[in-house]
């Protein structure tokens, strides 16, 4: 529960996920609204996707694989879709899913 959406956080746990290559990850499936078809594109600037699901696309990309690149011009972006309390469980549930992933990966908690 939260107060993101639900569809969000799928986007944003299997962008973290393709980052990381938490093969588990990857492949396990939280949100039925997350298409075959928006895994295929799953990217920041892709038109399919809302603009806070860009916006919290592109935090989640950096925040895995870029954070020094999280500046103030970003938090004003995501300002403009989400409350300061969404942005505290965007950034908790990027820091959740990287860390996730990482530990699954080191536990080698998967299937080859």
């Amino acid at each position: 529960d939260g107060m993101l959406d639900g569809r969000l956080k799928e986007l944003v746990r299997l962008r973290i996920a393709a980052i990381t290559t938490c093969a588990a990850c990857q492949l396990a499936r939280k949100d039925s609204r997350v298409s075959e078809a928006d895994i295929a594109c799953l990217a920041r600037d892709n038109a399919r996707f809302s603009p806070a699901e860009q916006a919290a696309l592109d935090y989640a990309e950096r925040f895995a694989g870029d954070y020094l690149s999280i500046d103030d011009a970003l938090f004003e972006r995501l300002r403009t879709h989400f409350s300061t309390a969404e942005l505290v469980e965007l950034n908790m549930f990027c820091a959740l899913m990287l860390a996730g992933g990482r530990m699954t990966y080191v536990q080698q908690a998967y299937d080859e």
